[in-house]
C-alpha cells in the first residue's frame, strides 16, 4: 500500500476505542473530537478560512471575526492576535485570551530554507513599512514576523507576497510549519548534499494539502547537508541530516521526535539511510504517522515526541516501513560531530570562489527600513540572494571578493555586524511581552541591554569560547532555553525584600550541534535561583567570571556548568 493509499484509508476509517481512556489517536480510537480544538478543526479545515478573510472579515473588520476563526483557523494562514499594550506580565495567566489580545495581528511570513531574493526582501520591507508600523523580526525558525497588521490589509499583503513567490500558508497552526534548511545549501565548499531539491519538493507537494492540515499539534521539519549541522536537528519533529553511506553514497540520516517547551525531549535517530529521491516520501510517512497515531485528547501531550517516547525508535521505524512506505529502509550511519558553529557569521569562501557573508542583527530585531537598506546593500555587492538562519542571523550569498569590504561596511551601518562580540553573536530572544499574549516578561530590549552591558564589563576578558544566552518570555521555549549555555525562562520573581518583578528562572549547560558541547544535551535548572530582569547583566557577568576562574584547560561552559556546585552557579 502506498503512503497516499494508507493516508486516505487511515483518515476515513473509524475504529472502536481501545480499553481505557481514549488518547484520540485516529488510527486506534477513531476520529471523534475530544476537546474544543479538535472540534473546530473537524467542523472546518483551517485552510478554508482564507476565503472568509478575503471576502468577509477584511471587508467588515475585526469585530466580524468568529471566535473559532480568530483564535484557531487564522493561524493556518500565519496570523495570531498580538498582545494589547499595557498589560503587565503578572496578569498573563489571570486574563482570558480576549482580554489580552489587541485588534491587530502578528503576521508570520513563511520562508522555507530561509531563502530570499532581493525582490522578495523588498516586498517584505514594503509590507512592514506600509502595514506593520515598520516592525520586523528574524526568528529562529527562519521566518520574518511583522506586527500591527489589520485584517483589512491582509488580502493586499497576500497579493504582494504571492506575486514574488512567498506565502503565509501554514506558517502557524496544527500544520507542517516552515522547513528549516541549511543557509549554505548549494554553495558551501564542504557541503555533503544540497537539501534544496527536497525542501522544494516537500513544499510544493504538501504545504497547503488539506489532508495534512489537521495534525494533533504543530509539526516542525529541519533538513541540512552541511557538516556544521546548522538546523538544530535535535529539537525538530523530523530532521534529515546529510551523511555519506559507505555503499549507497550521499543521502540523509533520519531523526524524529524532538521538541522543547515545558517537556523538552531531544530527537532520536531511527538508524535508517534515506536516499535523496526517497526523502519527500519518507517525510510524508512520518507526518502521516503523527496525524494518524498522534495523541489528540490533551494538547499538552499532542506533539510527536510523546508518541516516540511511548513507542521507541524501533517501533516507530517498523510502523513507518510496514504501514506507510511498504518497504524496508537500509541501515545508515550517523552524522559525524559538527565541524563548527552553525550560525555562519563572518566572511567565507563558497564552492565557486565567491564569498558568503554572515551578519548578526541584535536578537533578530530589524525593521522595514533595515530590510530595505539590506536589500540595497546586497544589490550594491552584486548579489541577488540571501538566507536567514535558525540562529536569528542572515547570510548574503554570491558576493565577489572585491565587494566584501563595502558590503561589510554597509551591513555595519545597518546594525548588522559581521564580526560581533561573543555575546552579540550568541544571544537570541523570543518576541516577549511586547507583542506575545503568552509572555510574562520583556525579552528583546532586556537581551539587547544585557548584551551592551556585557560588552563593556567583559571587554578586557579573553572569552575564547562563545557562551550562548537565550532569553524567553514564558515557559514555551521559543528561544530554546534548555539548549543554551545560559537559558532564561521568563516569570515573575519575588526579591529578597518581597517585591515582585519581571525576572527569569535559569537553565545552565545546554547545547546542540555546533555548540561547544561534545554532544547535544539539555541544561540543568539551578534550584532556588531566580534572576530579575534588571539584574540579568550582573548575573551573567558573575557566572562567566566564575567559569573562567574554575574551568580546566579547554573546558566548555556547558561541561563546567554540569559539574559545578550549585553555589558556584548562583
Amino acid at each position: 500500500m502506498s503512503v497516499t493509499d494508507h493516508r486516505s484509508a487511515s483518515s476515513a476509517q473509524v475504529r472502536p476505542p481501545r480499553a481505557g481512556r481514549s488518547n484520540g489517536q485516529w488510527a486506534i480510537d477513531g476520529t471523534e473530537p475530544l476537546n474544543a480544538n479538535e472540534v473546530f478543526k473537524a467542523e472546518d479545515n483551517g485552510l478554508n478560512v482564507r476565503e472568509r478573510i478575503e471576502q468577509v472579515y477584511s471587508v467588515e473588520g475585526f469585530d466580524s471575526i468568529t471566535g473559532d476563526d480568530l483564535h484557531g483557523r487564522f493561524r493556518w494562514w500565519g496570523l495570531y492576535t498580538q498582545r494589547r499594550p499595557g498589560i503587565d506580565g503578572g496578569r498573563t495567566a489571570q486574563l482570558e485570551t480576549h482580554e489580552l489580545e489587541d485588534k491587530y495581528f502578528m503576521l508570520r511570513v513563511r520562508i522555507d530554507g530561509g531563502a530570499l531574493t532581493v525582490e522578495q526582501l523588498r516586498v517584505i520591507a514594503g509590507i512592514s513599512r506600509d502595514f506593520g508600523r515598520d516592525t520586523a523580526d528574524i526568528t529562529d525558525r527562519q521566518n520574518i514576523q511583522l506586527h500591527w497588521i489589520a485584517v483589512e490589509d491582509v488580502p493586499e499583503i497576500w497579493r504582494r507576497l504571492e506575486a514574488v513567490g512567498l506565502q503565509t500558508t501554514e506558517a502557524c497552526g496544527d500544520t507542517p510549519r516552515v522547513i528549516l534548511g541549511s543557509p549554505l545549501a548549494g554553495i558551501a565548499a564542504d557541503e555533503i548534499i544540497d537539501p534544496t531539491p527536497v525542501i522544494e519538493e516537500i513544499t510544493t507537494r504538501f504545504i497547503g494539502d488539506p489532508s495534512l492540515a489537521n495534525l494533533p499539534r504543530k509539526f516542525k521539519t529541519a533538513i541540512t547537508g552541511h557538516p556544521s549541522l546548522d538546523v538544530v536537528h535535535e529539537i525538530n519533529d523530523i530532521s534529515l541530516v546529510g551523511v555519506v553511506h559507505p555503499e549507497l553514497g550521499v543521502g540523509y540520516d533520519l531523526w524524529v521526535g524532538g521538541g522543547l517547551s515545558t517537556s523538552p525531549r531531544l530527537a532520536e535517530r531511527l538508524g535508517v539511510f534515506v536516499a535523496p529521491e526517497a526523502a519527500a516520501d519518507v517525510w510524508l510517512g512520518v507526518i502521516s504517522i503523527f496525524r494518524d497515531y498522534g495523541y489528540r485528547r490533551l494538547r499538552n501531550k499532542a506533539r510527536l515526541k510523546f508518541l516516540l517516547a511511548e513507542w521507541g525508535p524501533e517501533k516507530f521505524r517498523d510502523v513507518l516501513e510496514t504501514e506507510y512506505l511498504g518497504h524496508r529502509l537500509p541501515d545508515g550511519p550517523p552524522p559525524p560531530p559538527s565541524t563548527g558553529p552553525g550560525d555562519h557569521v563572518g566572511v567565507h569562501v563558497q564552492n565557486d570562489g565567491l564569498r558568503y557573508v554572515g551578519a548578526t542583527p541584535t536578537v533578530g530585531r530589524v525593521s522595514g527600513a533595515i530590510l530595505e537598506g539590506l536589500a540595497d546593500a546586497v544589490e550594491r555587492a552584486g548579489s541577488d540572494r540571501l538566507r536567514l538562519t535558525p540562529h536569528q542571523k542572515l547570510v548574503v550569498l554570491d558576493v565577489p571578493a572585491a565587494a566584501v569590504d563595502t558590503l561589510v561596511a554597509d551591513l555595519d551601518a545597518l546594525g548588522l555586524s559581521t564580526a560581533p562580540s561573543p555575546f552579540r553573536r550568541s544571544t537570541i530572544a523570543c518576541t516577549g511581552i511586547e507583542f506575545c499574549k503568552l509572555a510574562i516578561v520583556e525579552t528583546k530590549q532586556t537581551a539587547a541591554t544585557a548584551i551592551a552591558e556585557l560588552e563593556k564589563r567583559l571587554a578586557g576578558v579573553e572569552l575564547d569560547t562563545p557562551i550562548s544566552l537565550h532569553v524567553n518570555g514564558c515557559p514555551n521555549s521559543c528561544a530554546r532555553i534548555q539548549t543554551a549555555d545560559i537559558g532564561l525562562k521568563g516569570q515573575i520573581v519575588t526579591t529578597d525584600d518581597g517585591v515582585q518583578q519581571p525576572g527569569f528562572q535559569v537553565h545552565l549547560g545546554g547545547g546542540l550541534a555546533g555548540s561547544d558541547r561534545l554532544d547535544a544535551g539539555l541544561g540543568r535548572t539551578v534550584r532556588g535561583l531566580k534572576v530579575t530582569a534588571d539584574g540579568l547583566p550582573d548575573y551573567v557577568e558573575r557566572v562567566v567570571r566564575r567559569y573562567l576562574a574554575d574551568r580546566t584547560i579547554g573546558e566548555p561552559f556547558a561541561t563546567w556548568a554540569h559539574r559545578a556546585e550549585e553555589g558556584a552557579l548562583q
